[in-house]
C-alpha cells in the first residue's frame, strides 16, 4: 500500500515550509530513513527522510510553499512499481524505421542543482545526430553544461526551447534504424564545409555573451557584436571577453561611449536596463517584520563610546600562537567583548532583562546572541550561560555556530531565547552604526571596525587602534544613566583585560 509522506511538524510557531530542495528525482527508489528532500522555514531548515522504501511520486516541486501537514510525496512500495510508459515518438516514420529507441534525459550536472533550462537546440526534430555530437546546450543557475547524443541516429525533440525540467526529466529520444550509417555519418559531420558556418547563419546565440562575459566586455568597453564566440551557436563565452581587445588601442572613450549608446538603442538597451524580479525567502520576510515591529513598538535609542583597542591587541599578539596551540582555536575579539559584556551587564542588570506585558523580566545569567551573517539571512544563534565559560570556551562555541549558521544547519533552540546580542559590523568596513533590538531583548551592542585615530593621552596626542561601540537600547526600562555607564563598564573592562580575569 503507497504511504503518503506530509509536511511534519517543525515548530510551535511554524505554519508552512519551503521545499528548497529535493535530493531525489520522480520515480527513484528509496531506501528507509533516506533523506529525499530539505524544508525550509523562516526559522530553520529541516530534512525529511523516507519512512519505507519503494519508488517516489513527488507532488510538489521545488520551491512550492506547502502548509504543515501538506502532502509533499507519496512512496509505492517495490511491489507495486508502476511501469514507466515512454511517451509516443511525435514522427511515424522513425517509429516504423527505428530498431532501437534511446531516451535521453535530463543528466545530474552538479549536487545541489535540481534544474535546468534548454537555452539552445543546435539541432532539430528529424535530423541525424552522431554519436556524442553536441546536440544541446542547458543552463542552470550556476553554470551552462552541452548535451550530447547518447546514441548514432534521427532525433526527436520533446522539450522546446526555453523550457524548464527536472533533473531526470525526458528530454529527447534517438531511434536508431538500420538505415543509419555511422561511419558516413562522422565522415560527413568531419567535413569543413559542413561545421564552417558564417557568423550571421549561426543562429541566435552568435554574439551574445552569456551573463559573465556580457559584465566583462563592459568594463572593457568592447561591443558583444566585434567579439567572435566560440561557445555553441557562436556564443560568447567568459574566456572569449577575457581574451576580447579593442581592435584600435588609440579608441577615444568617447567613440566606446557613443558605440555603446548606439548599440543599446538599436536593442532597446534591454541588456544594461533589465529587472528581476525574485519571492523573499521566509527567512528574509520573518527578519523584515521583526525589524520593522521593533522599531514601531519599542522606545528604541542608540549612545556611543570608544575603546582603545592596543591593550588587547597587545595581548592577543603575545598569547595567540601559544592559545591556539594549546586549545585548537584561534584567540577572537568576541571572546573579550562577551566576557566583558557578562561582567557589566551584572554591574546593570536592566540592561539583560525584557517586558513581558506590564512586567520586567531580569535574568540572573547572560545567554549572549551573536549576529551572523547567513548565505540565506541574518540569524542569532546563542551562547549559553556565557558568564560561566573561559575564553576558550566561547571562541570554540563562536566557531560552531558560525559554521552551522553559513551552512544552514541551526536548530531552532539554537536560535530561541538570548537575554543580550553582539552584532560585529566592522568585520565589513563598517565605522559606526545603531544596530536595532533584537526583540523580545532590551538592549544590542554594536562593534565596528578598528582604526587608527589621534587620541590626547596625559596631555600628549598619540595615535591608538580605536574601536567605536554603540548599544541600543529599549528607553521604556533602560534609562540613560544605566547605558552609558554599561558602556563605561564596557569600556574599563576592555581597556585593562585583566580586570576580566580578577572580575574588577
Amino acid at each position: 500500500m503507497s504511504l503518503e509522506m506530509k509536511v511534519p511538524s517543525v515548530g510551535e510557531s511554524i505554519s508552512e515550509v519551503i521545499v528548497s530542495q529535493w535530493m531525489k528525482n520522480e520515480g527513484d527508489f528509496v531506501e528507509m530513513d533516506e533523506v529525499i528532500c530539505e524544508l525550509e522555514s523562516d526559522k530553520a531548515t529541516f530534512e525529511v527522510s523516507a519512512e519505507i522504501e519503494g519508488v517516489l511520486r513527488l507532488k510538489v516541486g521545488v520551491g512550492d510553499t506547502v502548509e504543515i501537514g501538506g502532502l509533499l510525496c507519496v512512496i509505492e512500495p517495490k511491489g507495486e512499481k508502476k511501469e514507466v510508459i515512454a511517451p509516443e515518438l511525435k514522427s511515424e516514420k522513425v517509429v516504423g524505421g527505428a530498431v532501437k529507441i534511446i531516451q535521453m534525459h535530463v543528466p545530474t550536472v552538479g549536487e545541489s542543482i535540481n534544474e535546468v533550462t534548454i537555452s539552445n537546440w543546435n539541432k532539430s526534430s528529424g535530423d541525424l545526430v552522431v554519436l556524442d555530437e553536441v546536440i544541446a546546450e542547458i543552463e542552470s543557475d550556476k553554470a551552462t553544461f552541452e548535451l550530447t547524443a547518447e546514441a548514432t541516429g534521427e532525433l526527436e525533440i520533446l522539450a522546446s526551447d526555453g523550457t524548464t525540467l527536472l533533473i531526470g526529466d525526458l528530454i529527447c529520444q534517438i531511434a536508431v534504424t538500420d538505415e543509419v550509417d555511422s561511419k558516413s555519418l562522422v565522415d560527413k559531420a568531419a567535413e569543413p564545409e559542413e561545421i564552417s558556418v558564417p557568423l550571421a547563419s549561426q543562429g541566435y546565440a552568435a554574439s551574445h555573451a552569456a551573463p559573465a562575459a556580457a559584465k566583462i566586455l563592459a568594463e572593457k568597453g568592447i561591443l558583444a557584436t566585434s567579439v567572435q564566440g566560440s561557445g555553441v551557436g557562436g556564443r560568447i563565452t567568459k574566456e572569449d571577453a577575457l581574451n576580447a581587445k579593442l581592435q584600435k588601442e588609440d579608441v577615444s572613450l568617447k567613440d566606446i561611449e557613443e558605440s555603446v549608446i548606439t548599440d543599446s538603442t538599436k536593442k532597446g538597451d534591454d541588456s544594461d536596463r533589465s529587472e528581476k524580479r525574485q519571492k523573499m525567502s521566509p527567512l528574509r520576510k520573518t527578519v523584515a517584520k521583526r525589524l520593522v515591529s521593533v522599531k514601531n513598538e519599542t522606545a528604541m535609542l542608540t549612545t556611543f563610546n570608544e575603546v582603545n583597542m592596543q591593550p588587547i591587541m597587545e595581548l592577543r599578539k603575545k598569547y595567540k600562537e601559544s592559545f591556539k596551540a594549546k586549545y585548537e582555536v584561534g584567540l577572537g575579539f568576541m571572546s573579550f567583548f562577551t566576557k566583558a559584556c557578562c561582567v557589566a551587564l551584572k554591574d546593570w542588570p536592566a540592561i539583560n532583562a525584557k517586558i513581558d506585558d506590564d512586567e520586567v523580566i531580569y535574568s540572573n545569567f547572560c545567554d549572549v546572541s551573536i549576529a551572523v551573517s547567513a548565505p540565506k539571512g541574518l540569524v542569532v544563534p546563542v551562547i549559553r550561560n556565557a558568564e560561566t565559560l573561559s575564553f576558550e570556551q566561547i571562541e570554540k562555541e563562536v566557531v560552531r555556530l558560525a559554521t552551522k549558521a553559513r551552512e544552514n544547519k541551526l536548530s531552532i533552540p539554537e536560535m530561541s531565547g538570548g537575554t543580550f546580542t553582539i552584532t560585529n559590523g566592522g568585520i565589513f568596513g563598517s565605522m559606526l552604526s545603531t544596530p536595532i533590538i533584537n526583540a523580545p531583548q532590551s538592549a544590542i551592542l554594536g562593534m565596528h571596525n578598528i582604526v587608527q585615530r589621534p587620541v590626547v593621552k596625559d596631555g600628549e596626542i598619540v595615535i591608538r587602534p580605536i574601536m567605536y561601540v554603540a548599544l541600543s537600547y529599549d528607553h521604556r526600562i533602560i534609562d540613560g544613566r544605566e547605558s552609558v555607564s554599561f558602556l563605561v563598564r564596557l569600556k574599563e573592562l576592555l581597556e585593562d583585560p585583566s580586570r576580566l580575569l580578577l572580575g574588577v
